[in-house]
């Protein structure tokens, strides 16, 4: 049995953390700096920061971020957002990331998943998948660009499977659909993925409550466990939730 991992995550704007629904109506939700210390104290396994407006902004994720909170911890953290070249990938990772998180550069440019997993590891590597329902698509989901605000006219399960071709250590998936909606992850679309690969895959988008992070285990497929509005607004602590899914006979580190 694979150990289930917890991963809050830093939607980053204007140097705070924000969350929204559905990728719009952002509103604040702290100091990243703050809740990424508070969250490693907590149990957090690992962390996520996504500069969300660095891609739809044209311009690179903030480097100064990725410093003043990869100094703040010593779990992995993973950070996306503008990152578009192997200079890119190379400045976060020196910045103090572990991990870099790519999406809209890897769909327009595919043999970056390919460069960067040669020069810097796959295990580096984490493709994040956005993606709307749509039934012209033969899986019935579609890639999202730039941040959600761009159909890609490609199939979003299709597309992770390109991906894990080419060498990516981990599938992020994100339903814009359930994003923020605390209504629970949009199972069919984490199985679909978990289904098409056989890397690591992270449930995303739309956790609310307990029951929800093991279904994305049991029904989804997922190892990794992301969430944001649960953990910034203490609906639930990371604690609850390791202690939840341990009871249920899953494997968590307490």
């Amino acid at each position: 049995m694979n150990t289930i991992k917890i991963m809050p995550c830093l939607d980053m704007k204007d140097g705070r953390i924000v969350k929204g629904i559905n990728f719009v109506d952002l509103k604040d939700a702290g100091d990243p700096v703050e809740n990424a210390a508070f969250y490693q104290q907590e149990g957090a396994d690992e962390l996520a920061m996504l500069d969300i407006a660095a891609t739809v902004e044209n311009r690179k994720t903030r480097l100064e971020w990725v410093k003043n909170v990869s100094s703040a911890i010593d779990i992995s953290l993973t950070v996306g957002g503008g990152i578009s070249s192997l200079a890119d990938v190379e400045l976060v990772l020196q910045a103090g990331a572990d991990n870099v998180s790519m999406n809209t550069a890897a769909v327009r440019n595919p043999d970056l998943i390919r460069q960067s997993a040669e020069k810097f590891k796959s295990k580096c590597v984490t493709i994040a998948i956005d993606a709307r329902r749509n039934e012209k698509m033969s899986s019935g989901f579609e890639l999202v660009v730039s941040g959600g605000t761009l159909p890609s006219g490609q199939d979003a399960i299709d597309w992770a499977r390109q991906c894990q071709d080419l060498g990516a250590g981990v599938i992020l998936p994100t339903s814009i659909d359930a994003d923020g909606t605390q209504s629970g992850y949009d199972l069919e679309f984490t199985r679909a993925v978990s289904n098409a690969v056989t890397l690591p895959v992270v449930a995303s988008g739309g956790v609310g409550t307990l029951e929800h992070f093991y279904e994305a285990v049991v029904q989804g497929g997922a190892q990794i466990l992301l969430a944001a509005s649960v953990f910034h607004y203490r609906t639930l602590s990371i604690k609850q939730v390791k202690e939840y899914l341990r009871d249920k006979g899953l494997q968590v580190n307490l």
